[in-house]
Formats: structure tokens, C-alpha cells, sequence
């Protein structure tokens, strides 16, 4: 990667950090809004579908950015050691919003226990239906299932062009790997271009099951869980931030 593509990587990735903000402070103020009878369904749904247009508009970039060079994708040096240690093809595990639902489900009639019993309201996301969270049950199940199949073809590509080609290219050349760059490179493309579809389809994979997700949540619930999964995000790189700067890592 040039550094005029990496300072491009990095650019894209501020900016679309800065755009989580962004959008966290507007789920914030449609919540209060929300809360004092001062936005209504419709209002809360328009603010979502804008949120998942930026979500694909950012997908689509990515992935013509990525066909380019997409080694860099699975170990960004514009994340810090932190997020990079979670990642799973380039971003986080779509199993992880499912995961987020119930532990904030949980969270929610946890801290109130006792109103839930007496049957009064604790939350949007603690008053999930029955046939929301069947719904939720079958989205993680085909979401795992996915999941795993592009972990297992991963593995399969990783372990291809490490077991032959550049194996045998390696041993064939001559006393410098340079020798045989081009040939090397020939290689390296190929598995980048194949690299580059499972990156793309990760994304989508992410990218469908949030829509799902949305779909099956009432517009409070689904502002509600935006709005936790961006503060976790927004969070986990502020961690990072610290944890590099206290292990002096720049």
C-alpha cells in the first residue's frame, strides 16, 4: 500500500468514527425527545433509516477501497491494539449485535427487578415480546451459521496460498525471494482479489443482520440499541487509546 492509499485508509476511517459520534449525539437527543412526548415513531424510524443508508454508503466504500490492497483490513493500523485484538474479518462478529440485545434486555429488568415482577415498564429493549425474541433466536442461529462458513473459507484460503504456491514459489527461486517477485505477485493478487470477496461479504453479513434487527425492533427499541451499540464502539476506541499509551505503543 502506498502511503497516499494509507493516508486515504486512514482518512476514510476518522471520518467515519466522527460520523458515529455524530449520529450517537442525534439517537441521544431523539431518545430524550422520545421520552417527553416530543418525537414520534415515524421521526424515530426516519433517523434509523438514515443511520443504516450511511452504514451501506460506508460498506460500498470500503469495499472498492479494499480491492485495491485488502491485507491491511484484517490488521488496520489505524485501529488501536485493542480493536484489532476483536476483530473477526474486518470488523466486529454480527452474532455481537444479537449478543448486545440480550445483555441489554437483561440489563434493563435486572436493575428493575421489581417493577418488572408488578408487571409496570422498565425500558424499551427489557419489554421485548415473546415472538421478538423467537424472532431474535432464529436471526442468531442463521447469523452463527453464516458466520462460520466464512471463518471455514477464510482458513481455506489462508492455508491454499501458504501450503502451495508461494511455498513452492519460495523454494524454487534463488537465493533472494526477490528473485521470483513477480511470479509472487501474480499470486498474492489473486488470493488479495479472494481475500477482498470474503471481506465484502462479512460486511454484508454485518450489514444484513443490523437491518434484520431493526426490522424486528419496535423504532424506541431499535434507537435504543444504535444508540448502546455506538456508545460500546465509540468506548472500546477510547479504551484502546489508553491501553496503547499506558504500554507505550504510539
Amino acid at each position: 500500500m502506498s502511503t497516499s492509499d494509507q493516508n486515504k485508509e486512514v482518512c476514510f476511517y476518522q471520518e467515519w468514527m466522527t460520523l458515529q459520534e455524530q449520529e450517537l449525539s442525534e439517537l441521544n437527543r431523539a431518545i430524550a425527545l422520545k421520552a417527553n412526548g416530543c418525537a414520534t415513531d415515524a421521526e424515530l424510524s426516519q433517523l434509523i433509516d438514515k443511520i443504516m443508508n450511511n452504514f451501506q454508503d460506508y460498506v460500498q466504500k470500503r469495499s472498492l477501497m479494499a480491492s485495491a490492497d485488502v491485507s491491511p483490513y484484517f490488521a488496520p493500523t489505524w485501529c488501536t491494539s485493542l480493536e484489532r485484538s476483536v476483530l473477526w474479518i474486518g470488523g466486529c462478529r454480527p452474532s455481537s449485535y444479537i449478543r448486545l440485545i440480550y445483555a441489554l434486555c437483561g440489563l434493563q429488568i435486572e436493575s428493575r427487578f421489581a417493577e418488572f415482577l408488578r408487571g409496570a415498564r422498565i425500558g424499551n429493549l427489557g419489554e421485548l415480546s415473546a415472538r421478538q425474541i423467537s424472532m431474535v433466536d432464529r436471526l442468531q442461529g442463521n447469523t452463527i451459521s453464516e458466520e462460520r462458513k466464512l471463518s471455514t473459507r477464510l482458513a481455506s484460503l489462508q492455508e491454499d496460498v501458504l501450503d502451495h504456491p508461494l511455498a513452492a514459489i519460495a523454494l524454487n527461486s534463488g537465493s533472494h525471494c526477490t528473485d521470483s517477485c513477480g511470479t509472487a505477485d501474480e499470486v498474492l493478487d489473486k488470493h488479495g482479489l479472494a481475500m477482498a470477496g470474503i471481506l465484502e461479504e462479512a460486511d454484508q453479513l454485518r450489514l444484513n443482520t443490523l437491518r434484520e434487527l431493526v426490522r424486528i425492533l419496535t423504532p424506541p427499541q431499535a434507537v435504543d440499541f444504535i444508540a448502546a451499540g455506538k456508545k460500546l464502539r465509540l468506548c472500546m476506541q477510547d479504551w484502546g487509546k489508553k491501553r496503547d499509551l499506558d504500554h507505550g505503543r504510539n
